[in-house]
């Protein structure tokens, strides 16, 4: 996952990001996140606007690594004003390395729809950053069972982590509010 500014700066960024790269943190943080980006930008500034301005939205981008390879990414991204700051959430869906095609998801892609309430329930919650103890004590259910829920929304989407599952729910146009 990666944390954008407004600028298309990056502010933030978790160890994935880091390993899929190939690079240190302090290589990345301030940095323009088209600095990564085979050719560049792959929108104008007047396009960012225009994509701050929408839910959520995705995309696809060639990343350039470290050691001079690239590894390209579908992403999914989700405007959000934090303490009065636009910041964009941005988190990898599928990746594929070496010039490779990106495959079409092997598992059932059912969506969002096909989750029961108690299963959206629990994405909303990790989607707002809960943990899954969080979960259980606010839905009042055993952690365990908290677990079963994300699993089994996981196996129907084609989700391979949580990030990957809120960023499908949300790259399909999906508000968890």
């Amino acid at each position: 996952m990666v944390l954008l500014d407004d600028e298309r700066r990056l502010v933030e960024v978790n160890g994935a990001h880091l390993q899929l790269l190939g690079r240190r943190r302090s290589e990345l943080i301030g940095r323009h996140a088209w600095e990564f980006v085979v050719d560049g930008p792959l929108v104008t500034r007047r396009e960012w606007q225009a994509v701050l301005n929408e839910p959520q939205f995705t995309g696809t981008a060639e990343m350039l690594r470290a050691d001079g390879g690239q590894v390209t990414v579908e992403f999914a991204g989700h405007p959000e004003v934090v303490t009065g700051q636009r910041l964009v959430l941005f988190v990898a869906l599928r990746t594929a390395r070496g010039g490779r095609r990106l495959r079409d998801d092997e598992a059932a892609d059912e969506g969002y729809e096909s989750l029961s309430k108690r299963e959206r329930e629990v994405v909303r919650l990790i989607a707002s950053g809960s943990s899954g103890p969080e979960i259980a004590e606010e839905l009042h259910l055993a952690h365990n069972t908290v677990r079963t829920h994300v699993r089994n929304a996981m196996t129907k989407l084609g989700a391979r982590s949580r990030a990957h599952l809120v960023a499908k729910v949300l790259g399909d146009g999906h508000v968890l509010d």
